[in-house]
């Protein structure tokens, strides 16, 4: 008996979604456990750039952009459900960011997520998902999040081929 393939689509937000991304995040505590930011996000998932990822027309991730001029961006938050973790559907969202952003013109992008002088094993496999992507940690601050939370700033350097296409 041969199994179903799904359906996997990447597009944008449609209407309703930014709610299900929220309810996405919800789900994930140990990446999402401050209402405060998940507050926040929700807003950014609704106002800045979004790519949600469907499998069987449900919606099984997102990720959330915003550009910083005409030459950086930043992946402000991206979550997958953890049905469908480790299945590359945040690496696709990732280089679908990045082939879009390079058609653009953007040469940088950054993404900010919880730094290694706070151990914390679900955020050292986000760092190590980062690293595989080719994201390379740029500097531990706690400007941003301050102490209790020290932010790490990954960065990459978008292909250029991709933005000469």
């Amino acid at each position: 008996m041969s199994r179903a393939r799904s359906r996997t689509a990447i597009e944008a937000l449609r209407k309703g979604d930014a709610a299900r991304c929220e309810e996405l995040m919800r789900s994930l505590p140990e990446w999402f456990g401050i209402e405060e930011s998940i507050v926040g996000y929700r807003r950014d998932v609704e106002e800045l750039e979004s790519l949600v990822v469907r499998v069987d027309d449900e919606l099984a991730g997102f990720v959330t952009v915003k550009r910083h001029g005409d030459f950086a961006a930043e992946i402000v938050v991206m979550a997958v459900a953890k049905a469908h973790h480790r299945r590359g559907l945040g690496r696709r969202l990732v280089r679908r960011v990045e082939s879009e952003l390079a058609r653009d013109g953007v040469e940088y992008l950054q993404v900010k997520t919880l730094g290694p002088s706070r151990p914390n094993g679900d955020y050292a496999t986000t760092r190590e998902f980062y690293g595989a992507l080719g994201f390379r940690p740029l500097e531990e601050t706690t400007a941003f999040w301050g102490a209790v939370n020290p932010c790490l700033v990954l960065v990459k350097r978008l292909e250029a081929e991709a933005r000469d296409r």
